[in-house]
């Protein structure tokens, strides 16, 4: 026997003793070593419920291979791994042509099947990607956050030169993500990242990525679109990482001609542009770009297959960065020392103590960034 979290109902969440999973034809049996709370984890424990029920939660993860299933090389047992939590179908156009994140009919750890708030998990062998020595769990754990924020930054900034005085970035929301997407364009080498904020702190944190006080906006004293007009003239890319009408009209006002607006927070309620902001989007033409996962591709698998959507550079150490996948960029970063998202970890708890690390991100009880579960 080993122990999870199992939510049984909305706001049913328990701690108990349940069954070692057995690891199916082409699975593996992870020992999980450290997983993240997603802000995503809060609704679905508390608001909406997962996909089936009972479930054991929890999609950014790391940890060891303990076993393997039919049809799986023992040589990946022992195997310090973080693992893609989205199972695409392997059969669907999208599929085919390598592009595995915007498959529609996939299973996911977590959500729609067993994740990894707990000790032991059982994923597909071709979603383990091997961590390098040098990266830690906790960091391993961090790769699925940091690949979402380099599809969303890889993709808005393809074509832009870092070093272009012109090119104005903004960045909205000061959350996990929207941190992870600050650090990877600092790390990219652009100077003009302008970046919104709400908590008292927001400017520290903002600091500590490289963000100077003439940068950074509080929403609680400033209008951000008269604060980016006039420091930007008109942002060329703008992050949204909140998923708030307000702040999506804060880049939709303030956007430049022809600039691009990427979504990457989660809607927190029904969205819709006033007809004034909509004339925004017709007259400046600009482009809006929806993110919501990342590129991966199977250890081993031929790189040129990976989605053309994330060939840019990015400072990335890999001779062939131009082709790599999300995960594997972002594991090349971290490998490198060239980005250092444990910083972000504001909470480490055991497994036993999950609920209040759930508790902390429902009820705002403190401040957070991302809260760490080492099992």
């Amino acid at each position: 026997m080993a122990k999870a979290w199992v939510l049984h109902d909305i706001g049913d969440i328990r701690f108990e003793d349940v069954e070692v999973p057995v690891p199916g034809e082409k699975e593996v049996l992870v020992k999980v070593k450290a997983v993240g709370i997603c802000g995503s984890d809060i609704p679905r424990i508390y608001e909406t419920g997962a996909h089936k029920m009972p479930l054991i939660p929890g999609h950014e993860f790391s940890g060891v291979i303990e076993k393997v299933g039919v049809g799986v090389s023992g040589d990946l047992a022992g195997k310090r791994v973080a693992v893609f939590p989205k199972i695409p179908c392997g059969k669907c156009e999208r599929c085919q042509k390598g592009e595995h994140d915007l498959c529609l009919n996939y299973d996911y750890s977590g959500s729609r099947r067993d994740g990894a708030f707990a000790e032991y998990v059982s994923v597909p062998a071709s979603n383990v990607m091997e961590l390098p020595s040098e990266v830690s769990f906790e960091e391993g754990a961090m790769t699925e956050p940091l690949a979402v924020a380099a599809n969303a930054v890889r993709t808005g900034c393809a074509g832009l030169d870092a070093n272009d005085s012109n090119t104005k970035i903004a960045v909205c929301g000061m959350g996990t993500i929207g941190l992870m997407v600050v650090m990877l364009l600092k790390g990219m080498g652009f100077s003009n990242v302008y970046v919104i904020g709400n908590k008292d702190s927001h400017p520290a944190k903002a600091l500590d990525l490289g963000i100077d006080s003439l940068h950074y906006c509080d929403v609680r004293s400033d209008d951000p679109v008269a604060w980016l007009k006039q420091n930007t003239g008109g942002v060329s890319v703008y992050f949204e990482c909140v998923g708030s009408n307000d702040s999506i009209r804060y880049g939709l006002e303030a956007g430049a001609p022809k600039g691009k607006l990427v979504f990457v927070g989660n809607p927190k309620s029904d969205m819709y542009f006033s007809r004034d902001t909509y004339w925004e989007i017709l007259r400046k033409q600009l482009h809006i770009i929806g993110i919501w996962n990342s590129t991966y591709r199977e250890e081993g698998a031929d790189i040129t297959t990976v989605q053309a959507g994330a060939n840019i550079d990015c400072s990335c150490p890999s001779s062939t960065a131009g082709v790599l996948d999300d995960w594997h960029y972002v594991r090349d970063l971290l490998s490198a020392g060239k980005i250092h998202p444990a910083k972000l970890i504001s909470h480490k708890l055991p497994l036993a103590d999950l609920d209040k690390g759930l508790y902390i991100m429902r009820d705002k009880t403190e401040d957070y960034c991302k809260i760490m579960i080492c099992p």
